[in-house]
């Protein structure tokens, strides 16, 4: 899974600021470190969805330093991740991603939607279409 690693700052009026040093569009606040971290996952993938729109490659997150906090992505969303930036990498468009699954280009908005709950079987399905393979380890 992909973990972002964070930077916590308290702001002026009490609260924290969260920022991402791999993605600068993901700012957000929370009243204490506990509810900076809930939304900074809101923060985090509503920043990705904007390079997901953009047909951007999405920034992949640097090494956690020792005592830095860090988001974790959950493992369907990180496999959105990986899947999007291949489809850009290989410059596949999600309307010849649909043709190539022959399925509706609205599964693959869906697929690409980080709020929908997609199986993983589509995703591994997608990854099989661009030529690659989806793997899941539990270390």
């Amino acid at each position: 899974m992909l973990s972002y690693p964070i930077a916590l700052k308290p702001d002026t009026n009490g609260t924290l600021l969260v920022t991402f040093p791999d993605v600068p569009e993901a700012i957000t606040v929370g009243k204490d470190e506990a509810d900076a971290l809930v939304q900074a996952l809101d923060a985090l993938e509503a920043a990705l969805e904007i390079y997901f729109s953009e047909k951007r490659p999405i920034p992949l997150p640097s090494k956690v330093k020792r005592g830095q906090k860090a988001v974790t992505l959950p493992a369907l969303a990180t496999s959105k991740v990986l899947l999007a930036n291949e489809m850009v990498n290989q410059k596949v468009r999600k309307a010849d991603l649909a043709r190539r699954l022959k399925v509706n280009q609205v599964q693959i908005d869906r697929l690409l939607n980080f709020r929908h709950s997609s199986k993983i079987e589509m995703v591994e399905s997608a990854f099989a279409a661009l030529g690659k393979r989806l793997e899941v380890r539990a270390v």
